[in-house]
């Protein structure tokens, strides 16, 4: 008897066809760097952030070398004193905390809402208590967009503002979404992005970029990244800096993506939609609430109960994969076990560690292959 042929592996995030798409663009735009040699802060770097600037709305745009440098210079500009304490979810990658401990600050973790994976305001207030508790001084917040959808800001701001707390937009992974008609880098002082290949609009290796429409930020900013200098005289550094600058190729090959970012967030939402219509009647999927766009860094759903490691198993075996975004949050992590927690603890980032997995996602997820994951994970489920 004739066994059926095992099918082929599906990617979790497709870049190949991307590259099919607009591969003779980026290889044009990446000899050009190579013809005119500037590696380092060539034109591309400009005019991507001035791109970069007019498709969100920000009024400046400052480019760096990861999205972790976009935080970490921000925090630099702010000059965190010890004792000052910043919060941040748990339930998030651990850039957005490990940057307030090299900041010279204290992260205070916080929890999520279930539904939407974000920061809840709730929990910001008894963080906000509990830094003050401890003898810190809160100062500043940093809601995270987690999985590409913008975090609660109608609930945040006015607790920021009653507090006297700066708020600070990590946007790794949600730059290109909107905010009840507000675009993702233009909420709070600032905002700090990543282009991680990964990501929505992501580079051929790392890159970040700064936005903000505070004009004298944007001048301390640009100083930092290149060691802390001086325009008029690079050899009189005015600030203790870092090298944080993208590299000219990363800007090409942006540049590049850029021109079609648009249409593959579309297609991002389409595909979401499609998988929540597949799905929500067997797992719990995300929920983006009203007058906000996602750019769906991920697809996220919640298990009811269903064994992870089980069901991940069987979909590798019919070539799906899946990831785990994340199996553990900050403060349950050896680096961040001695930083505080608001309240009592955080229930929801406890529950959702050990509920959440990650399907494939990316704008060249074709009906059929997608059909395929649908009806994998049901069948998985069903037993």
């Amino acid at each position: 008897m004739n066994q059926a042929a095992p099918l082929s592996p599906i990617p979790f995030i497709d870049l190949g066809a991307q590259r099919r798409r607009i591969g003779a663009q980026m290889d044009e735009a990446i000899l050009r760097v190579v013809n005119h040699g500037a590696y380092v802060m060539g034109p591309e770097v400009p005019a991507l952030e001035k791109a970069l600037g007019e498709f969100c709305g920000a009024k400046e745009v400052v480019s760096c070398a990861s999205g972790d440098d976009a935080l970490l210079l921000i925090l630099m500009a702010k000059q965190l004193k010890p004792g000052d304490a910043v919060l941040c979810p748990a339930f998030t990658f651990a850039s957005t905390a490990s940057v307030i401990v090299r900041a010279g600050g204290t992260p205070v973790f916080i929890d999520v809402h279930a539904e939407t994976f974000n920061a809840d305001s709730r929990s910001l207030l008894q963080g906000i208590k509990s830094a003050k508790e401890l003898g810190l001084n809160p100062v500043g917040v940093i809601p995270v967009d987690l999985f590409g959808q913008a975090a609660d800001y109608d609930a945040i701001e006015p607790i920021c503002a009653e507090h006297g707390l700066w708020m600070l937009s990590d946007a790794a992974q949600s730059f290109g979404g909107t905010y009840k008609q507000r675009k993702i880098g233009t909420i709070g002082f600032a905002t700090a992005t990543s282009f991680f290949p990964a990501k929505p609009l992501g580079a051929y290796g790392d890159g970040g970029a700064i936005f903000t429409d505070d004009a004298d930020l944007a001048v301390v900013l640009r100083s930092l990244r290149i060691h802390g200098q001086n325009v008029e005289d690079k050899y009189n550094n005015l600030r203790v800096g870092m090298t944080g600058r993208l590299d000219t190729i990363q800007a090409a090959v942006l540049l590049q993506k850029l021109a079609i970012f648009q249409d593959e967030i579309e297609a991002r939402n389409r595909i979401a939609a499609r998988y929540n219509a597949g799905l929500a009647d067997i797992v719990d999927v995300p929920v983006i609430p009203d007058g906000l766009v996602s750019t769906w860094a991920q697809y996220t759903i919640r298990l009811r109960g269903a064994d992870r490691t089980e069901i991940a198993a069987k979909l590798k075996a019919q070539g799906i994969p899946t990831a785990i975004y994340y199996p553990k949050p900050l403060h349950q992590q050896t680096a961040y076990k001695p930083y505080p927690i608001a309240g009592n603890g955080l229930p929801v980032s406890d529950r959702l560690a050990n509920e959440v997995l990650s399907l494939p996602m990316h704008p060249y997820l074709e009906d059929a292959v997608q059909d395929r994951i649908i009806d994998s994970l049901r069948s998985s489920l069903a037993g």
